[in-house]
Order: structure tokens, then sequence, then C-alpha cells
């Protein structure tokens, strides 16, 4: 493995507050060239997944070394598509979660869930004609859907539906998205921020495993949390009755989870969920921010993590979204495609780098609050995590290893030789003459 896949460990495991020397315990391995992209997609994964196992040895205190395969991460980032139930695919898009063309550009809906299908059916004005299944019984929606949002642009589209409680998104550019309002607030922010709040003791330590209250939804938080629940942690994660997890996104996330449904407006239901809070360790949320600020989660000695999508600030901060429509606002798919074609990456990677990285700040808060105490709350974004994929992470350009000279053909651009060595030739020292042009002799006197 080169410089650059270390470079990405090194990274985050600085951005988590890790001792720089515990990045030698890691130990890279296994198929390469997965997970392909123009963007370093393959980088972000294995830095993510190395950053969590390193947190997870030191705060096991375990020697390590931490061994990471190339082929066990592009697979779990893709844990979703390899999920079989009975032998059942699952249905990891519905019909109308996908691109559409508008009047001038692109549109990217999520209507997975049947109250964001509700609220974009409303926001366009087209009844609701089909299931939530993945079959193609809903085709007169997306017909009505596409003809809808095909008369109207982008921006008008994204801003209708989101008024209506739903989710859409106009394809930006890269520079569309760093002039944009949003974009300048994830663009002057940090990766993700780490506070300690106050001097409370630690509430972890007691002996017994660590309990994880998980009040998050579809694959981020709720893959930080599986990775929690591997490493020993009792997870309890708590969805409302009228709202659960999707069936496939549960049976793929919700392994080595125990779950439960309250209603936290219900008194009887908001005495059991703040008794299961008060008898924490730590607190994981997914839900938009603002959200649950009334049910006033905060305890002292806790180690809470918050997740959004576009980061608690800007004029999106309040706004819900998923990994496909963060790749789509921020120019990831603009990248991966073009403003005329857009396209995505391998992965939901921001879902599940985001969830690796999650965990590690989870586990670091714990490291760190064992030996100092305090009250701690981590705060990461998708937004945030594209924008380190986008600009942080050292990404193949061509430019790099070209070179130009000047010879008997004109100016030539040529690919430098990858053979090199200490000592060795910068370069050869004769251009590309004309073609039977030399003498028939040797030149080297």
């Amino acid at each position: 493995m080169d410089n650059t896949v270390r470079t990405g460990t090194e990274l985050l495991w600085s951005a988590l507050g890790g001792d720089p020397a515990l990045v030698d315990r890691v130990e890279y391995g296994g198929v390469s060239g997965l997970l392909p992209a123009r963007l370093p997609v393959m980088d972000l994964a294995r830095a993510a997944v190395a950053a969590c196992s390193l947190a997870a040895v030191e705060h096991a205190g375990l020697p390590g070394p931490v061994r990471v395969d190339d082929g066990a991460v592009a697979t779990a980032f893709v844990s979703e598509r390899h999920l079989r139930v009975d032998g059942r695919a699952p249905v990891n898009f519905a019909p109308l979660s996908r691109f559409w063309r508008a009047a001038d550009g692109w549109v990217r809906t999520h209507a997975n869930y049947p109250h964001h299908k509700a609220a974009l059916l409303a926001a366009l004005g087209v009844p609701d004609s089909g299931s939530d299944s993945g079959s193609d019984s809903g085709s007169d929606s997306v017909e009505a859907v596409a003809a809808a949002i095909g008369e109207r642009k982008a921006v008008e589209v994204e801003t209708a539906v989101y008024a209506a409680g739903g989710l859409a998104v106009a394809l930006r550019t890269p520079e569309e998205w760093a002039a944009s309002e949003q974009g300048r607030e994830v663009a002057a922010r940090p990766l993700l921020t780490r506070e300690r709040l106050d001097e409370a003791a630690p509430r972890a330590g007691s002996g017994r495993p660590l309990r994880v209250l998980d009040l998050t939804r579809v694959i981020a938080g709720p893959v930080a949390t599986r990775t929690l629940a591997l490493l020993g942690a009792d997870v309890l994660r708590i969805d409302p009755p009228g709202n659960p997890e999707l069936p496939d996104q549960h049976a793929d996330t919700g392994v080595g989870k125990r779950t439960a449904a309250l209603d936290l407006d219900r008194p009887s239901d908001r005495r059991t969920f703040d008794e299961l809070l008060d008898s924490a360790d730590v607190l994981v949320t997914g839900y938009r921010p603002g959200a649950l600020d009334r049910f006033n989660l905060e305890r002292p000695g806790l180690v809470t993590a918050r997740l959004s999508a576009w980061g608690d600030y800007g004029p999106w901060g309040g706004r819900r979204g998923f990994d496909s429509l963060v790749q789509v606002a921020t120019g990831i798919a603009a990248v991966e495609g073009s403003a005329e074609e857009p396209g995505a990456l391998p992965a939901q990677a921001l879902d599940h780098g985001t969830g690796y990285l999650l965990a590690a700040a989870v586990l670091r808060s714990l490291t760190e609050q064992r030996a100092e105490g305090g009250s701690r709350l981590v705060r990461l974004a998708l937004a945030q995590t594209g924008h380190w994929l986008t600009g942080s992470l050292p990404r193949y350009s061509p430019e790099r290893y070209l070179a130009e000279s000047e010879g008997p053909l004109g100016r030539l651009r040529y690919a430098v030789s990858p053979v090199t060595y200490e000592g060795g030739p910068a370069g050869w020292t004769r251009a590309p003459g004309i073609a039977g042009a030399d003498a028939a002799e040797w030149g080297g006197g």
C-alpha cells in the first residue's frame, strides 16, 4: 500500500484526537482496485474502518495490530446490497427514489418511507396510484412525477418538496455548492466536533456491558451502533410505533442489537424512555437537528453522538437528508458523472464512512472520559464527510506524472517512467527525433 492509504488514516485519527503513534499499528492488505470511482472512495472507506478499529483497540487496552482488509471493507460498505432474506434480495430504493430530469437540470428524490412519498406526491400535485414496494405497481406515479418535475426548475422542485416535508435535491456542481451559503458553512467547519461539556463523572466502567441507546435511522447511525454492538455494547434501538425502520434496512443494520417501540409523546412510554436514558452510557441520535430537543436528552456523564445530513448550522441545518441526496447537492454526483448526466459513488460511502467514524468518535470519547471525566458531545454530518472526501484525501491526477520537453517533434507532453529508485535517473536525456533521421551508428562515442 502506498502513502496515500496511510494518509487517510492519519487524517481521520488526528480529527479524532488520537495519539499519532498508534497509526503504526495498522496493517493494510487484501484485494486492490475495489469501489472504483473518480473520487478516492476506497481511501475513505479504508481510513474510516482503520480509525474505528484503532479506537476500539485503544479503548480496550489491546496492543493490536489492526488489520484492514480491502475486501472486507468494500463488502461492508455495500452490505445492504449483499443482504438476502430467505434468498430474497433487498429493496434499497423505492420507485420514486431516483434522478428526475427537470426543466433546467436534474433532481434527486428520496421516497423510501411512506410519509416521504406522500409528501413528494402532495408537493407535486400527483395522486398516489401505487404501492411502496420496489415493484412496478407504482408506474403511473412514476410517469406522473416525471411529468410534473419536467415542467419545473430543479431548485423550484427542491424548495416545494422540502416545504411539504419531503426530500428532493437539485443537482449542483462542486463550484455551485462551494458558492452556496450551506456549502460555505460546511467548508468553514472541521470534519467532526468533539466537546467536553462539564466535569461529571463517567457513567461507563462499572463492570457491566456498555449501554448504548440508539435513536438513529437508515444507514450511518445504525452502522455505528451495529459496530458498537460487535464490540460488546448492549445496544437498544428505539423507534416510534407508527414509523418503524424499513424491513430490509432493519435486517441489514439491526444485527447485534435489541429494538423496542416507544411513543415519546405518551406519558408512560416517556417515563420508560427516561429511565433507559438515565441508566445509559451512550446516546446516539440520527434525526434532523432540533427534532429531539423537546425531549431533554442531556444527562450528566453521558456520551452523546449526534449525526445529521447537512450539519446543525446554516440555512439547511434543520433539513432532513440521506446519502444519495448529499451526493447530489454537494457536487459529488456531478463529479462521478457530469452536470448533464449525473452519476453516483459505487457505495453509499458517506453513510458507511460516517457510521464507522461515528463509532470511532464514541469510543475515543469514552477513552478520554475514563481518564478525564466529563459529559461528552460529538457531532458529525454526511455533508462534512462529503467535503472531506472531495477536498482532503489525495486524488489521482495524471498531471503529477506527466512531463514536457522541446525536441525535433516540437513541444512534447509524455508520461514519466514509473521505474524510479534512489540515485536513479530523473528522466530520459534524449527527446524523440524524426523517425529514420538518425545515422545508423552508436551514439556513445
